[in-house]
């Protein structure tokens, strides 16, 4: 089943369960432009994601690299790292996902040895799944696998899964990847996080860049090259796109006005309010909220 409208912390971390009633594991189909925002927002979880495009094709931002992923291709996303998704070119894009908790990869012995040193690689944030390597497509065929396990659910089906999961695991680091950890790389994201918890806190208030760079320790202009490095864009341009983001939830009650949303959000002016809207989505916020409850 599609979740439509995750809920995360405030340091963007998603508070889905990413777990079956059996196994720490989930796997579903997702269409983009079926989410509540219209694409899969920033965020990060703990569990290891792989993706496997089955329609269309999507941009994926992984801390700050950007990607195209294509129909019958995928992509490896690594434990903790900020991403979202996006459908390029209108395209359909469908995809199906899956979510293991790390400790469920391998057995405990083998984990220190074979998953730990992944997981915390900072030179791993996320690694591109071609089918048309022998390695890929390995690894693509038994996320489909895997899916169906869970959906038919056969006698043994847990272990069925489990041995899945050993050849993703195996194929994806047997082939060429050498972790390495650098500390710097790592109080970075953590910092990056940490100004992101910040804003998450604090949107509905007086913004000010000083403060966003405080909460990572940084000065302004380090912040600034934070926020452009990673999210291709300054902060105070992110705490606007969020506030829009946050409002697209209050347009959809139907009690709610415009006015009343634009300060809900953190907007001191209606009419600025509906220019970064229209701006962001294309359209007005009365006529997006018009167009959800017309869509109810």
């Amino acid at each position: 089943m599609q979740i439509k409208n995750f809920m995360v912390n405030r340091s963007l971390k998603e508070l889905t369960q990413h777990r079956t009633a059996e196994l720490p594991i989930a796997c579903y189909e997702t269409v983009i432009k079926e989410n509540i925002y219209g694409y899969i927002p920033l965020h990060w979880h703990e569990e290891i994601q792989f993706v496997l495009i089955i329609k269309g094709e999507a941009i994926f931002q992984i801390n700050e690299d950007k990607i195209v992923v294509r129909e019958g291709n995928g992509i490896f996303i690594n434990s903790g790292c900020l991403h979202m998704v996006e459908e390029m070119k209108q395209s359909g894009c469908v995809y199906i996902c899956l979510n293991v908790s790390p400790h469920f990869v391998l057995s405990q012995e083998l984990y220190t040895t074979y998953v730990t040193p992944y997981i915390q690689a900072t030179n791993l944030s996320y690694v591109f799944v071609d089918a048309n390597d022998f390695w890929g497509k390995n690894i693509l065929d038994a996320i489909i696998k895997i899916k169906q396990l869970i959906e038919r659910k056969p006698q043994y089906f847990e272990i069925d899964i489990t041995m899945q999961l050993t050849i993703i695991w195996k194929n994806l680091i047997f082939n060429g990847f050498h972790p390495e950890y650098v500390q710097a790389e790592m109080l970075k994201s953590q910092r990056m996080k940490q100004m992101l918890s910040w804003i998450q806190l604090n949107y509905t208030e007086k913004v000010m860049l000083e403060d966003i760079a405080r909460a990572g320790g940084l000065s302004r202009s380090e912040c600034c090259r934070y926020f452009k490095r990673i999210l291709k864009k300054t902060p105070l341009s992110y705490v606007t796109d969020y506030r829009i983001q946050k409002s697209l939830i209050l347009l959809q009650q139907v009690e709610s006005n415009v006015t009343e949303v634009a300060y809900q959000v953190g907007f001191n002016s209606t009419s600025y309010f509906i220019e970064k809207f229209r701006k962001s989505m294309n359209m007005t916020p009365l006529a997006y909220k018009k167009y959800k409850m017309d869509d109810c």
